[in-house]
């Protein structure tokens, strides 16, 4: 059996995967002029950049997530408290990208990265307590 830690980060792998594919769509009417309006422009100009941002979030502080994520793999660790955090992390940033995408609301992004940020904070003091 696998360890607990893996689906949350492969939930995570999997949305990082899915920013790739919204970016190839949201870069499709420029690139290779398909989808493009009638009048020439691409429907996703506005959502593009985001999209953009939002996968290069996925590999900065979330780098910080799949590592303690390994550590605790590699120490035989499996506990509750860290596998409810790991999905709390993950599930924040899919909410994340959700808010970075769709809206412009820095406030509430914030609010939510903090969630992350704090998870993987908790995640990094366990490991000094393993």
């Amino acid at each position: 059996m696998h360890h607990p830690l893996i689906l949350p980060m492969t939930a995570h792998v999997l949305l990082s995967a899915l920013l790739y594919v919204l970016l190839t769509v949201a870069r499709a009417p420029k690139v290779w002029g398909v989808g493009k309006r009638a009048d020439g422009s691409n429907p996703w100009t506005a959502f593009e950049p985001r999209i953009s941002a939002n996968l290069s979030n996925q590999f900065e502080w979330p780098l910080f997530f799949h590592v303690a994520c390994l550590l605790f793999i590699v120490s035989g660790t499996s506990n509750p408290n860290v596998s409810a955090l790991a999905w709390i992390f993950v599930v924040g940033r899919v909410v994340h990208s959700l808010i970075q995408i769709c809206t412009s609301n820095i406030r509430l992004r914030g609010l939510v990265f903090t969630i992350n940020f704090l998870a993987v904070i908790v995640l990094w003091f366990m490991l000094l307590w393993t």
